[in-house]
């Protein structure tokens, strides 16, 4: 199917796509020639291994695993760190080679020019130590009982898992407990355990549903205060950064000078002072006045920190 997609590859770039050795391409090339496929090689630098014209293989069906990994034929490293990358490159493979030719060359030729890398700049890091355990768990649809460190302190809860969600280069996991469903962070998952107990799904539970739910709420319970401030034109440009919908809420009270102002949802201290000091400058707090005063000591501090 590789040749029939690609036209003439090389023994050493089919080694590194199925992660074998070039003697091995060289064996398998005999055993399917053995067989009856029509496969030859060119000699030389620009050479390799071919089909003969005209030759198509119909060998294309799906194992369940693959069918089961199609969901992240456009996200490969999701599906590597879940364990099902091989099944997602079997299926991506056999999908393509029962399209027709120029279907398939034009499939290519987007694969070639588009890539998804959902993890955001400096973030990269390895994978929960529990996720494809947890991910085996939602596939077999097994109860676990975990111990979770949530901000408070470490708990341990017995649950059905539902879903795995990545957001921003993190992992979530929804799971049920008696009639409410829970979203939790894999990477706080300090003990796990996979019962041999049948994961108990709510009726009509949708994945994509609840998440939208579930991080709306968090957002919100996250920005519990508002602040008053004014910010420069670079500020608010940041502040555009951080959500799109926060510039709309601020007016400029003289049209002359590029200084902007409102009334804006923000998280409370400490992490919300943080977040100021993130601006450089950029950005005031006008009120509530025991934000401001915090957001002062810590510039204080700061300062202080640097002064030589």
């Amino acid at each position: 199917m590789m040749l029939q997609l690609r036209g003439r590859v090389s023994a050493s770039a089919l080694a590194r796509e199925f992660e074998v050795s070039v003697r091995t391409i060289y064996r398998d090339m005999d055993e399917l020639s053995a067989a009856g496929v029509p496969v030859y090689a060119e000699p030389g630098r620009s050479g390799g291994f071919a089909l003969h014209a005209g030759f198509r293989t119909r060998l294309t069906g799906l194992t369940a695993r693959e069918a089961a990994a199609l969901a992240f034929i456009g996200a490969p490293m999701a599906a590597e760190v879940l364990g099902s990358g091989s099944d997602a490159r079997a299926a991506r493979l056999k999908l393509l080679a029962g399209l027709s030719e120029s279907s398939a060359r034009e499939a290519e030729r987007v694969a070639a020019r588009f890539h998804i890398d959902p993890v955001p700049w400096y973030q990269a890091r390895p994978p929960p130590p529990f996720l494809t355990v947890v991910a085996d768990a939602v596939w077999r649809e097994r109860q676990i009982r975990m111990d979770y460190e949530s901000w408070k302190e470490t708990v341990r809860r017995t649950l059905s898992p539902l879903g795995l969600v990545l957001k921003a280069g993190d992992w979530y996991l929804a799971g049920a407990i008696g009639n409410g469903v829970r979203t939790y962070r894999v990477e706080a998952i300090k003990a796990l355990t996979v019962l041999d107990r049948d994961a108990a799904r709510p009726r009509g539970f949708n994945l994509a549903g609840h998440w939208a739910r579930s991080a709306a709420a968090f957002e919100k319970r996250l920005q519990s205060i508002e602040i008053t401030i004014r910010v420069s034109q670079e500020g608010r440009r940041l502040l555009a950064e951080r959500a799109p919908s926060l510039p709309a809420m601020l007016t400029r009270p003289d049209p002359s000078k590029d200084i902007w102002e409102g009334t804006i949802p923000w998280e409370p201290a400490p992490q919300g002072v943080r977040d100021v000091l993130r601006f450089a400058g950029e950005l005031e707090v006008l009120a509530p006045h025991n934000f401001r005063l915090a957001v002062a000591g810590a510039g204080t501090r700061m300062a202080a920190a640097h002064n030589d």
